[in-house]
C-alpha cells in the first residue's frame, strides 16, 4: 500500500508556471506507475499526464501536451508535474495516483491510490 500528498498548488497568473509534487509513503513506490488527474469545479475528473515505473514512457492529455511535464525520482519517492504556460482552464484540483498494472492508463479506473489533492488556480 501507498499513502500520497500532493504539494505545490496556489494562485498565479495567466503564463506562469507551478511545480507540483507528490510524495509517496509505503512500500514499492518504484513499482507504481503514477498519474497526475485534475477535476475543475462541476466538471468530472480527469486525466492529464502519466509516468510507467522507469520513467521510459510518458503520456498526456492533449490540452496540456507541450505545457506540462511529468517526472519522478525512485529515490526520493516523490512524482513531479512541472506545469508551464498555464491557462485559466488549467484551474483545477490536482491528483496524484498511482496505478499497481503494471502498465500507462489514462482512465482514473485503473488508479488505486489517490492523494487528497492540490489547489491549482490560473487568474486571466
Amino acid at each position: 500500500q501507498v499513502q500520497l500528498v500532493e504539494s505545490g498548488g496556489g494562485l498565479v497568473q495567466a503564463g506562469g508556471s507551478l511545480r507540483l509534487s507528490c510524495a509517496a509513503s509505503g512500500r514499492g513506490f518504484s513499482s507504481y506507475a503514477m498519474g497526475w488527474f485534475r477535476q475543475a469545479v462541476g466538471k468530472e475528473r480527469e486525466f492529464v499526464a502519466a509516468l510507467n515505473q522507469n520513467s521510459r514512457s510518458t503520456y498526456y492529455a492533449d490540452s496540456v501536451k507541450g505545457r506540462f511535464t511529468i517526472s519522478r525520482d525512485n529515490a526520493k519517492n516523490l512524482v513531479y508535474l512541472q506545469m508551464n504556460s498555464l491557462k485559466p482552464e488549467d484551474t483545477a484540483v490536482y491528483y496524484c495516483a498511482a496505478s499497481d498494472t503494471g502498465v500507462l492508463l489514462t482512465t482514473s479506473h485503473g488508479y488505486r491510490y489517490w492523494g487528497q489533492g492540490t489547489q491549482v488556480t490560473v487568474s486571466s
